[in-house]
């Protein structure tokens, strides 16, 4: 059963647990390679609201309808396990992977490598500096993929920022050996066009594919000028990584102009982002599938041929979704749920102002066979707890719940928190658990909250953008069977046959 908003007395404060120390791994430099500013997903700088916004915070806090700054508040079917606070990397926490007993978290100034065979006390293996913008995250075997979408000096890890226009600059992909988690080596660099906001691995026995995806190019940027309409495709050996190099960037919006044949934007479509790449991917490879959340489009593809990923289809939402930004299948690979970050995740988007179909998930179902399958709209799907106008709030990376005959996702939503919820009816989404704290403040919004929720063997863990890593338990009938799904790997964008 979820906690009633207006249940005030029924809410429960938790402690802290937290794991001192950490291990600064050493950093090996690799050569100059070009640019792009961050675009996206980066911390906002604080900003002011109206007198009568903060207002409206506080006396929401005061009567119960929304919890107080900091507290913690769940549905009684959440327990909330850990939380190990920013360490040495005190940049924005960002995205999560796993492999084993380990979770490896991104952060804006790097990446810090938890020991998770206890999930109710993570111990800190390694903290690794490494800057640059996003600095998504994923593993495969020995070796670790590392996003930098903001311009350096060169793509050592003590690169200084530089500006796009410089032909020196430098971003993309960086490689990691982790063969030893507690001294992770730096063995290679791809510089990609425009950078690597997000990436996407298809594995295979000898190689990794890695997908590349960046976007926003301009005319004055030497390495990032459009039309820039496709992604980039990277191929790593997995005994010799520093021969990874870019094997192609398949067009996947071909059409006339400058910019492609992606959604052209405003003013055509008012409101809506001017497709110029793709924010993120997910694969499906027991499947030969893949989604495509592109900025003003959602498509499909297949990857029968990785190097050579064909559109299959293609669908936008002109009225209500704004900028595409991730995509989940379910386990039977005949839906997506496709995310819209309205604002940018910098915004307060979880209000009545905004209202429950923006800034949200749109459920689609596939609907055919093959290259003739086809992206149906159904319904959308928002976090039914409305947030102050001090919170950013907005749709975010999440993961499926493996349960047989049913279609359950865990999904960060920022100050919004993190949300369990139900869409094996398609037309008829319904939320089931949730874990938040209250706003960070009261008085401006200051960016924080959930990057990343995933679900691995038996629990939740969350990547807070302010306050740390978070462990979470879910008890419920719906969800138990879940706990008998173990994986020894998992990165949420190459989406695993959890039956298979």
């Amino acid at each position: 059963m979820i906690l009633l908003r207006g249940s005030r007395t029924r809410r429960r404060r938790l402690g802290v647990v937290t794991a001192a120390g950490g291990l600064l791994a050493a950093l090996l430099t690799a050569s100059p390679a070009a640019a792009i500013p961050d675009p996206g997903d980066s911390p906002a700088a604080q900003k002011e609201v109206s007198s009568s916004d903060r207002a409206e915070a506080r006396e929401a806090i005061e009567n119960g309808e929304i919890p107080g700054q900091d507290e913690v508040v769940h549905s009684d079917n959440i327990r909330h396990v850990a939380n190990i606070p920013k360490d040495a990397l005190s940049g924005t926490n960002s995205d999560l992977a796993f492999q084993g007993r380990y979770a490896f978290a991104g952060n804006y100034d790097g990446f810090r490598i938890f020991d998770i065979s206890n999930p109710k006390a993570p111990e800190t293996v390694a903290q690794v500096l490494c800057p640059g913008s996003q600095n998504d995250i994923s593993v495969s075997g020995d070796l670790l993929f590392l996003s930098t979408d903001s311009s350096r000096s060169d793509s050592s890890c003590n690169s200084t920022t530089q500006p796009a226009t410089e032909k020196s600059s430098w971003e993309g992909m960086k490689v990691f050996d982790i063969s030893d988690k507690r001294n992770p080596r730096y063995v290679a660099a791809v510089e990609t066009a425009c950078g690597s906001h997000t990436h996407t691995l298809v594995p295979e026995r000898k190689n990794v594919y890695v997908y590349v995806s960046s976007y926003s190019p301009n005319a004055a940027y030497p390495d990032c000028r459009p039309p820039h309409d496709g992604i980039s495709v990277i191929k790593v050996p997995r005994k010799a990584p520093h021969k990874a190099a870019v094997v192609g960037f398949p067009v996947l919006f071909p059409g006339e102009g400058p910019d492609g044949g992606g959604n052209p934007g405003a003013p055509t479509n008012p409101g809506v982002s001017k497709t110029t790449g793709c924010h993120d991917i997910t694969v499906l490879p027991s499947r030969d599938l893949a989604a495509g959340a592109c900025m003003g489009d959602g498509i499909l593809f297949s990857i029968k041929d990785p190097e050579r990923p064909k559109v299959i289809d293609r669908v936008q939402d002109n009225v209500n979704f704004a900028f595409w930004h991730s995509a989940t299948f379910n386990q039977k690979a005949n839906k997506v749920v496709f995310t819209d970050e309205l604002g940018g995740g910098g915004g307060a988007t979880c209000n009545a102002e905004i209202g429950p179909n923006r800034g949200a998930n749109g459920i689609y179902d596939i609907v055919g066979k093959g290259d003739r399958s086809k992206l149906v709209f159904r319904s959308y799907f928002k976090i039914p707890r409305h947030q102050a106008d001090t919170e950013n709030c907005v749709a975010h990376n999440g993961s499926l719940i493996p349960v047989r005959g049913r279609d359950l996702m865990v999904q960060a939503w920022y100050q919004g928190g993190v949300s369990v919820w139900d869409f094996t009816n398609s037309s008829k989404p319904r939320e089931i658990a949730y874990f938040e704290r209250g706003p960070l403040t009261t008085d401006r919004i200051t960016t924080g909250g959930s990057w990343s929720a995933y679900y691995y063997n038996g629990y939740i863990y969350s990547n807070d953008i302010a306050k740390g890593f978070d462990v979470l338990k879910i008890d419920d009938r719906r969800t138990d069977p879940a706990r008998w799904v173990h994986m020894r790997e998992l990165n949420v964008q190459t989406q695993p046959d959890y039956f298979d």
